[in-house]
């Protein structure tokens, strides 16, 4: 039987800082038909909620503008590439989000 990973190479994750916005974030995201999936947080992010969503790089703009829209924006946005994540998006709490 073939293991089937959770992230693999390229997806991306949004993490969020609490269970009630990831859930809520993922029904106004697949209510547009987006690609999203709801997994377990990997253990290499540091999580509050524990939980994370996972799409591609082809959506990222798009889930981004309307998760901005609903005022809901993730945490921090991270992509798995080369057996790691790696951070490229922070929502900073005191100002505009920092693209690292």
């Amino acid at each position: 039987m073939e293991k089937r990973l959770m992230v693999q190479e390229g997806h991306l994750l949004a993490v969020f800082n609490s269970g009630h916005r990831v859930m809520k974030a993922e029904g106004v995201l697949k209510a547009l038909g987006l690609p999203v999936l709801l997994i377990p947080a990997p253990r290499q992010l540091q999580t509050d909620c524990g939980l994370a969503l996972r799409f591609s790089e082809d959506v990222r703009e798009e889930i981004m503008r309307i998760l901005e829209r609903e005022s809901l924006l993730p945490a921090f946005v991270s992509q798995y590439m080369g057996g790691e994540f790696v951070t490229f998006w922070v929502n900073e709490a005191n100002g505009p989000p920092t693209i690292l």
